[in-house]
């Protein structure tokens, strides 16, 4: 399920789940959130999975270069490391929303096909943000 949490922390949306594993950011593209997000200028923080998102999706720096002496990634220097410290502070309102979703025990395990599987979610939004 992809989630998209407003600033304060409550689900503004909340996507049915798809059928088999997907990568985030095939199951992104799949709902067409990229797609609405660039559509409508709306700019999002999100994890390092969505690396290549395009412009409205910040993602935090990423450790890439081995050094040549050691054949380690060389480590962030300290401006990346406060950038990505800021990124995560703008990213725990999305995540606490992913953690009330797990606290849910009817969505830990769905068992059953995946139109009934996205009634479950729809109704489990419902009461979050009734409950909000």
């Amino acid at each position: 399920m992809q989630v998209i949490a407003d600033p304060a922390g409550r689900p503004v949306w909340i996507s049915p789940p798809l059928p088999g594993a997907r990568h985030d950011m095939g199951a992104a593209r799949e709902h067409g959130i990229l797609d609405a997000l660039a559509e409508a200028g709306v700019r999002a923080v999100a994890d390092t999975v969505y690396q290549g998102a395009g412009p409205t999706v910040a993602v935090p720096q990423r450790r890439r270069r081995l050094a040549p002496d050691t054949g380690r990634y060389r480590p962030l220097s300290r401006n990346q490391r406060e950038v990505n410290a800021a990124h995560a502070h703008r990213r725990g309102p999305g995540e606490r929303v992913n953690a009330e979703l797990k606290h849910w025990k009817i969505l830990r395990k769905i068992r059953s096909s995946p139109g009934r599987a996205a009634e479950l979610v729809a109704a489990v939004q419902t009461l979050m943000i009734a409950s909000a």
